[in-house]
């Protein structure tokens, strides 16, 4: 059975679409169809951008509303997403490959960031009144940036999402989304939820469709922010776009993060393999924050190796709705496409393929599946060691001493996500604080919701989550007295 859709959430209602035009989505896993959903047309985003504009500058409206009665309605979309989580795990696992196992994790974010932006403007104070040094007082106010076009692509797509719902709800700010065509049938579920939790008219409008539609909507005049989460290539021409404007943007993009296996680490997989495995495979790879280049020391380089190769080869592949499954296929044929050549330039620039290599796994003859790939005997500067191949391909890189591996970790055009594994907390901080990184976990990583999430160097702008979060939705006023 498909799943067919034939009206868009526009401005907080469901509405015709403007064109006949249809997104046609398929499983990863099977090829086969999964349903389909309008594709919105330029008509569509203009519809939804002025009723973002109208709510946003409504006297009485959301932007206007007391922050506790915001926090009501966010507190109501937690629920609501809660109810139909079963159903917008599956739908994300179907569309992008992720093992339905990994999607209970990732996906289960947005309720969470909902409740903690709600929780986070009760607390926070609209006005800060300080002692001016020229003014009698300076009254700091915070207000809603106005209306945000969100850009999210297909990897994570709900939680993407929501760290530009949550905070730019509870901040007042109007939104206009566009998902990724790969994973639009679950963003159909979310619309169901703002819907029933009340969220109000023009507020959030979902507008699905491609590069074009997302440059259309970046560009928009009645737009006041963008927030796009994707690929470096994407983020480069978003921000010049934006910069033409003198638009405020905010970027998470791409990635290629160092985990450094010091000298002293664990490498029991019983006690840290499924630490490992999140920080450097979930989801296939197709994680902008993980750790695909494995820095080892050498002279235990053949020990790391071989503990890759294990939590590699120990790693179920196949349907990403199969409960066993812990790396499905990638999220479309040119995904798997992409990958596959990587693979291939690994083997041809000298890379010792210690499991998998080019070519399907065995068995599975439908899907966009790639066989999990550990290259070794190679370096920093192979082009699998240096550019996002956004698939299981992991490439193990020797160092000899803390000082080489800071060094190798920083020599990326990337700084995103990273992790150090060590037994002793003290020297994993001092060589965690020294890599050029916005995150960095050790024994472990995972975003946590508190802190400040974003990149450095190519891998972004601005921050998401945690209070600094809510800050980019934020615009600041300084009221000065004279008494």
């Amino acid at each position: 059975m498909t799943t067919d859709h034939t009206q868009l959430l526009i401005g907080g209602g469901w509405t015709a679409p403007a064109t006949s035009n249809r997104i046609t989505v398929r499983s990863a896993s099977t090829e086969e169809v999964l349903g389909s959903v309008p594709e919105a047309s330029t008509s569509d985003v203009d519809a939804a951008v002025a009723a973002a504009r109208r709510a946003f500058d409504d006297p009485n409206g959301w932007s206007t509303w007391d922050p506790a009665r915001r926090a009501e309605v966010l507190e109501r979309l937690a629920e609501e997403y809660e109810k139909r989580a079963d159903q917008i795990y599956t739908a994300v696992s179907a569309q992008n490959g992720m093992p339905i196992a990994i999607s209970r994790q990732l996906e289960s974010f947005p309720p969470m960031l909902f409740r903690y932006y709600a929780d986070l403007i009760r607390k926070q104070p609209v006005e800060e009144v300080r002692d001016g040094l020229l003014a009698s007082t300076v009254t700091v106010r915070r207000s809603p940036v106005g209306v945000v076009a969100a850009v999210i692509p297909w990897n994570v797509p709900q939680s993407l999402t929501a760290t530009k719902v949550g905070p730019g709800l509870a901040a007042g700010c109007t939104l206009v989304i566009k998902p990724s065509p790969e994973t639009v049938l679950d963003a159909y579920l979310l619309a169901e939820a703002a819907v029933a939790a009340g969220v109000p008219e023009g507020v959030l409008s979902i507008v699905p469709g491609g590069r074009e539609l997302g440059a259309y909507l970046v560009s928009h005049p009645g737009v006041d922010k963008v927030a796009f989460t994707g690929s470096t290539a994407g983020g480069r021409a978003v921000a010049q776009a934006c910069a033409g404007l003198l638009r405020p943007v905010s970027l998470e993009l791409g990635g290629k993060s160092a985990a450094i296996v010091l000298d002293d680490a664990d490498l029991d997989l019983a006690k840290v393999g499924q630490s490992l495995f999140a920080a450097t495979l979930a989801n296939n790879g197709q994680v902008c924050f993980l750790g695909t280049r494995v820095l080892a020391p050498r002279n235990r380089y053949e020990e790391v190796v071989d503990a890759f190769a294990a939590l590699i080869s120990g790693a179920p592949v196949g349907d990403s709705l199969d409960e066993s499954t812990l790396i499905g296929p990638m999220a479309s044929r040119a995904q798997q496409e992409r990958v596959h050549g990587y693979i291939e330039r690994g083997t041809a620039d000298g890379a010792r393929v210690v499991v998998g290599g080019a070519g399907r796994p065995d068995g599975l003859d439908r899907g966009w599946f790639v066989r999990p790939t550990l290259f070794a005997d190679l370096d920093n500067n192979a082009t699998v060691a240096r550019e996002e191949i956004f698939g299981p391909v992991l490439s193990v890189i020797p160092y000899t001493g803390d000082a080489e591996a800071i060094a190798i970790a920083n020599d990326s055009d990337y700084g995103l996500g990273g992790s150090v594994w060590s037994t002793d907390p003290e020297r994993a901080t001092t060589v965690a604080n020294a890599v050029q990184t916005g995150t960095i976990g050790i024994n472990g990583y995972l975003p946590d919701p508190a802190g400040p999430f974003g990149g450095v160097k190519a891998s972004g702008i601005g921050k998401e989550f945690g209070p600094e979060g809510l800050a980019a939705y934020q615009t600041l006023k300084s009221v000065y007295r004279f008494d």
